[in-house]
């Protein structure tokens, strides 16, 4: 099923210690890429980008996490009573050479290097589980987002294939009077090689061949039909694999044929309409850069 790389989802998540709020964006990428933002999750982190692997293969990923701590059993106090005595001792002599009290707060012993740390404790297993089952809920809602976006790109590239077909049908029937351009080429080039020289049956024949091999255009037309075909089989909902990198190369493909035949073609009308696919086979390229 045909992906677009765009999407957003937000959502939020309590259990009985955490309450997570996450975010998810997707953006157009070459490749797979992954960037993390947010509160401190540690080794969660590589569980978190295990499933997004699994889930997508293509586009840039922007996770944001932010996460309250809903019970005090949560945090770790640690002290290093040491220092803490050595700087009091050393305060209180100080305040007796000076005959002053000096305060010594909370606040001062938190700011104050390696007296006190407060800190998160590990995730537990149950804590673990519940952020990488809630990102994995929230990655749904993108991937959701991405084949309903997917979906209405697919949409809109059979249009434009549909309009390539239309002229490719139109070019068949032209190219039926291209024997009659030919005819009128060779006429004309014999005319000017017998003013040369006189002219052999070899040099005659040779002369049709060129041209006939020069602006016969049934295998070009033949590759050009086969692209389309290809082009809507990657289309269809039963594929499962990304086709975003072969969709690009397939209209790369179709716009060659589409050049190759404008110049052995010898009608404007089949100019035109080569025209016409160009413009189409551009208005899909422009699509298929957001397809995963």
């Amino acid at each position: 099923m045909i992906q677009s790389m765009t999407g957003f989802a937000e959502k939020k998540f309590d259990s009985k210690t955490l309450s997570a709020k996450i975010s998810i964006r997707s953006l157009n990428h070459r490749f797979l890429d992954w960037s993390y933002r947010g509160a401190q999750i540690g080794e969660v982190e590589n569980k978190l980008r295990a499933i997004f692997q699994r889930k997508l293969h293509r586009g840039r990923i922007e996770v944001f996490f932010e996460l309250n701590y809903l019970h005090p059993s949560f945090w770790e106090l640690r002290i290093n009573e040491d220092l803490l005595q050595k700087i009091l001792f050393s305060l209180e002599k100080l305040s007796s050479r000076m005959g002053k009290k000096l305060d010594f707060s909370v606040e001062n012993m938190f700011s104050l290097p390696n007296v006190a740390e407060f800190k998160r404790k590990n995730f537990s297993g149950e804590e673990a589980a519940f952020l990488e089952s809630s990102f994995e809920k929230t990655l749904d809602d993108v991937v959701r987002m991405r084949k309903r976006e997917g979906r209405e790109i697919g949409k809109e590239i059979r249009k434009h294939l549909q309009n390539i077909k239309q002229v490719v049908n139109r070019i068949e029937k032209l190219i039926k009077k291209q024997p009659f351009f030919i005819r009128e080429r060779l006429r004309k080039r014999l005319k000017e090689l017998k003013h040369e020289a006189p002219l052999s049956e070899k040099k005659i024949a040779e002369e049709a061949s060129y041209f006939a091999q020069r602006y016969d255009l049934t295998e070009e037309i033949a590759r050009l039909k086969s692209h389309l075909d290809y082009v809507l089989d990657l289309l269809s909902p039963g594929k499962e694999e990304p086709a975003g990198k072969k969709l690009d190369f397939i209209a790369q493909e179709i716009y060659r044929e589409a050049n190759t035949i404008n110049s052995k073609s010898q009608d404007i009308e089949i100019i035109r309409g080569i025209l016409t696919i160009k413009g189409e086979v551009e208005s899909i390229r422009q699509q298929v850069q957001n397809i995963e």
